[in-house]
């Protein structure tokens, strides 16, 4: 590797941070043609990518942040891939001072998007574009094209969007799945959404497979057949597809079922306890991604289940293979309904999160650009995005006519699995929730009313009448008169 800096600059983009995404991305970016720089505070990952991909494109490597720098073309585009938190605070403080009026620092983590607030706000006021871009599709997408989600200033994507669209996976129409997001922090705002529909989509999938072995009493290999057949018709997606992948799986060391040796305790690496957070600070209803997130953290106090395993339960037979295949039929149908309420949520979030901080987010968008690359990627994204671009205004896409008439004849279906489920004991707090939200919103009146009466009654928090405008309090404790208050 050279250990001066380059004299004349020839990479049209950087990568600092070298770990398996950031070397795959600066490796979609070479094979697409791109001259990359390409630097890690380790050299030797430098090294171990020239020497094992270096045929793949044209690469620049630097050893130190001052030849990365030299080496970039102006406007100077630079992308950081490294963990989360402080270690991106210490690199944009080790290569912000090196960069002129102009350039831009890329981040690529899965960043919260009020640090991405901060650091823009930062960087902008010394003449630096801070782009918050969230990557999806994991490290095969990094590397074969993934689905990116840039935020920052519109001139910036002027100089960096040809760039990323030209390395990002392409719609089934040929699109690329990558745009402008919106200003400062939208992209990192919209990743963490995108992981919460993730979080919900798995936890609802998962259920399904709970069903279908509990009730049905299918076993594995059967289950994956299901899917496979399902993968066909309305749910297809990439989720779909590799759960039938894994369910089909032998594990060699023992020919067991590869599900049956895995451990029931899930990790996550907070995206979904972040979107969660956020949408409780706007204001915005997730259940579905909320129960997403409780049942992983459950599925991890090992010691809280162990504690509980003697509680009694019920005593509920099998079924016929003939009730086994109906009752997989309703499933099909209570999961279809169950992830486009989760969608819907997470669309709801962005909304508000684009009314709140003033993005001015497409929504339609969103929807076009996570139909290839990204782990949600899925065949009825696109009727999500023409929903929206048929009204850019839709609430919600329960209001969506299309939508609303499938989960109408989805529903019997939908609420014969959840009562099935009860009746046998098997936990299914996705399917629950979402048909919960979908019965709370079609509801004339919900006992909010009792509620916010019993918040008057101990707080003397008021309450708004349905006859007339303004607010009123009960003197409860008094002779129980009401008076007007606002």
């Amino acid at each position: 590797m050279p250990s001066t800096p380059t004299p004349h600059p020839t990479a049209h983009i950087g990568v600092t941070g070298l770990a398996v995404m950031g070397s795959n991305l600066a490796r979609n970016f070479a094979r697409h043609g791109h001259t990359v720089a390409v630097h890690n505070r380790t050299t030797a990952r430098t090294k171990a990518l020239i020497d094992e991909h270096g045929h793949e494109g044209n690469f620049v490597p630097a050893e130190t942040p001052e030849e990365f720098v030299a080496s970039l073309i102006k406007p100077r585009r630079l992308i950081i891939m490294v963990k989360a938190g402080d270690p991106t605070d210490a690199v944009i403080d080790e290569f912000a001072p090196l960069l002129d009026e102009g350039d831009m620092i890329v981040d690529g983590g899965n960043a919260h998007f009020h640090d991405t607030l901060r650091r823009e706000k930062a960087l902008r006021e010394r003449g630096i574009h801070f782009v918050g871009t969230g990557i999806s599709g994991g490290e095969e997408g990094a590397l074969n094209g993934p689905s990116i989600m840039p935020g920052g200033s519109a001139e910036s994507y002027k100089a960096l969007g040809p760039l990323l669209e030209s390395i990002a996976a392409k719609a089934p129409d040929g699109s690329p799945c990558c745009t402008h997001i919106g200003p400062d922090a939208a992209g990192h705002f919209v990743k963490m959404v995108h992981n919460g529909i993730e979080y919900a989509d798995m936890q609802l999938i998962a259920e399904a497979y709970h069903l279908l072995r509990a009730v049905a009493g299918y076993e594995p290999g059967r289950i994956a057949e299901t899917f496979r057949s399902w993968n066909t018709g309305r749910l297809d997606s990439y989720l779909i597809g590799i759960t039938a992948e894994v369910l089909a799986h032998t594990d060699a060391a023992t020919g067991r079922p590869f599900v049956d040796v895995v451990a029931d305790a899930a990790e996550q690496k907070g995206t979904g306890r972040w979107t969660v957070q956020t949408a409780l600070d706007l204001g915005v209803p997730v259940s579905g991604i909320a129960e997403a997130v409780f049942a992983r953290s459950l599925s991890g106090h090992t010691d809280l289940r162990e504690a509980a395993a003697g509680l009694p339960g019920p005593a509920a037979g099998g079924l016929s293979p003939e009730a086994a295949e109906e009752f997989a039929d309703r499933v099909e149908a209570a999961l279809y309904a169950s992830k486009v309420v989760s969608y819907a949520q997470g669309w709801n979030m962005m909304a508000a999160a684009s009314s709140e901080y003033g993005w001015n987010l497409d929504l339609g968008a969103m929807a076009a650009i996570w139909r290839g690359g990204c782990i949600i990627r899925a065949a009825f994204l696109d009727r999500i995005r023409g929903a929206y671009r048929a009204d850019p205004a839709l609430p919600s896409l329960l209001a969506d006519r299309r939508f609303a008439d499938e989960l109408g004849r989805a529903q019997d279906a939908w609420r014969a699995v959840v009562t099935t489920a009860a009746g046998h004991g098997v936990p299914t707090p996705g399917f629950a929730a979402a048909l919960a939200y979908y019965d709370s919103l079609r509801a004339e009146r919900l006992p909010a009313a009792l509620t916010q009466a019993q918040r008057d009654f101990f707080g003397a928090h008021t309450y708004r009448r349905v006859d007339a405008g303004g607010s009123y309090h009960t003197r409860w404790s008094g002779d129980r008169g009401e008076e007007r208050t606002g």
